[in-house]
């Protein structure tokens, strides 16, 4: 049985499009105001992406002028989230987990710590880590080694729960861990991974619990 269990924050503890206002109004005002570089279209591509993929990635990918980039990011380590936000109708599957819970999300620290304040869910982790993606060379491979060695946990008790297949799916079974693939648009049907569904109603059946 599984009860350590590292879970994702965005588009698995909750969905970005839901609160698609709350969370990149502010963002998307910046990135209007500014000459990216590319074309209407791209742009609205590229808005699209950063509803699943974090802005660094997209702004590499479509080729932001670095000028663009740096004043996004200015905005980004100052940005919070100020509005209540809405879990996954899914989010009781996590949340009645039996054993020890830590969010492990990558991103901007205020933006990430006030998003989990704004859900209210604080009190359902024992930690919240944040890869702070502005001040720290690490990924969620050095995040997961450091809860385990920091809390003297046993990786074959722990699950990780997440939907990027190249990041904290990648890098928990790098580590030996089992993992849990959330992809409800099945976006990544040949990623390697322990477990997986398009919704979290078989996470207690993979935790054996």
């Amino acid at each position: 049985m599984k009860d350590v269990f590292f879970i994702d924050l965005d588009n698995t503890i909750y969905f970005t499009k839901p609160n698609e206002e709350q969370l990149m109004s502010g963002l998307y005002k910046v990135l209007d105001e500014q000459d990216l570089g590319i074309s209407d279209e791209d742009l609205q591509l590229a808005k699209a992406d950063m509803l699943k993929i974090p802005f660094l990635k997209v702004a590499q990918k479509f080729g932001f002028k670095q000028l663009a980039i740096d004043n996004a990011v200015k905005y980004l380590v100052t940005g919070e989230v100020t509005k209540p936000l809405k879990p996954s109708d899914d989010y009781h599957y996590i949340k009645s987990l039996i054993g020890r819970k830590f969010i492990v999300t990558a991103g901007f620290l205020k933006k990430q710590t006030t998003k989990v304040k704004m859900l209210g869910i604080e009190t359902h982790f024992e930690e919240i880590y944040v890869v702070d993606v502005t001040t720290s060379t690490q990924n969620k491979k050095d995040a997961f080694n450091t809860l385990i060695e920091k809390h003297n946990l046993n990786p074959s008790k722990i699950l990780v729960i997440g939907d990027d297949a190249e990041s904290e799916i990648k890098f928990g079974l790098e580590l030996g861990l089992d993992t849990f693939l959330l992809d409800p648009e099945n976006l990544h049907p040949f990623a390697e991974t322990t477990f997986r569904g398009t919704n979290l109603s078989k996470l207690h059946e993979a935790a054996g619990q």
